[in-house]
This record gives C-alpha cells, sequence and structure tokens, in this order.
C-alpha cells in the first residue's frame, strides 16, 4: 500500500480525524465554519493523497487536484480555489495566495496531539519522509532531533512548517 493511501486510511491525512482538526482550526481562525461547504472542503480537500507514492514528490505535490475537482464542479471556481490553494506549493505554481484553508490546515497540525500524529505518521512512513524532506531543507538540522521523532514533531511544531 502506498504512502498516500496509508495516510489517508490512518496516518496525518486520516479521513476520519484530520477534517475535524481542520474545522477547529477554521473556527479559531475565522469563526464557526456554517456553511456545509466548507465541511465538504474540510474532507475532501487531501483526498487526493490516495494512490499517492509520497506526500512530498511530484505526486503528492498533485494531491490538491481532486478536492479540488470535485469542489468546482459542485460549487464553482472559488471553492476549487479554496482547495487548490490550501497548499502553499500548489498556490505559488498557480501564481497565486495561499487560500484561508492553508492557513486552517497548517493549524489543524499544530493543533493535533503528538500523542496522536507521531505514531499515526511512523506507522505509515510518512513521518520519515517529512523528517527527510526538512533534512534536507536544513529546517531540522541536529542529528539528535532526527534520531527523536517525539522531539522532532515538538520542534517543527514551535520553529516552522513541516513543508
Amino acid at each position: 500500500m502506498r504512502v498516500g493511501t496509508k495516510s489517508v486510511l490512518f496516518g496525518a491525512h486520516c479521513f476520519g480525524i484530520h477534517f475535524i482538526f481542520v474545522a477547529v482550526a477554521w473556527w479559531k481562525l475565522y469563526g464557526f465554519p456554517w456553511d456545509p461547504r466548507l465541511w465538504l472542503a474540510f474532507f475532501l480537500h487531501d483526498l487526493g493523497y490516495l494512490h499517492s507514492p509520497n506526500m512530498d514528490g511530484p505526486e503528492g505535490e498533485r494531491h490538491v487536484e481532486l478536492g479540488a475537482r470535485i469542489m468546482g464542479r459542485i460549487f464553482g471556481r472559488s471553492w476549487r480555489d479554496l482547495c487548490l490553494c490550501h497548499s502553499r506549493y500548489y498556490a505559488k505554481r498557480l501564481g497565486c495566495h495561499f487560500s484561508r484553508l492553508c492557513v486552517a490546515d497548517k493549524l489543524a497540525f499544530v493543533m493535533t496531539p503528538a500523542w496522536l500524529y507521531t505514531p499515526m505518521t511512523r506507522a505509515t512512513g510518512e513521518l520519515r519522509e517529512y523528517m527527510d524532506r526538512a533534512a534536507e531543507r536544513r529546517l531540522v538540522a541536529t542529528s539528535l532531533l532526527r534520531r527523536n521523532q517525539p522531539c522532532w514533531v515538538r520542534t517543527v511544531r514551535i520553529c516552522g512548517s513541516k513543508d
């Protein structure tokens, strides 16, 4: 099973858990999400990771397209763009500003308890990929942090985003 599929089933982007943290983050940032379209966006925005062989590689970077395509077909361009631009990478690629969903999604990462996030991402292989990518980008440089996954997660939450 590919890492993206594992992420959606039981990892950082777990379809039964992640959208709740995104909704709570949205509530903290912008007020309660009364619009049902937002709840659908919270649920759909990361489903594009299904079948992806990586999280941050070329295939993983396109994960925004599935949710955006669905939201766009149902609700129009602005909802498509909300999902497309929840990735800073993808927004930059399109020459757009990242969406409010991007900010809520990043806050959701911080709000997910480490006792839940660490074992979920360890089990899927995501954590290793995130740690390797951070080391490549020199976001977390010390070898001590690279050996201690819970410490790495706490440090990234304090010092900056994993992507």
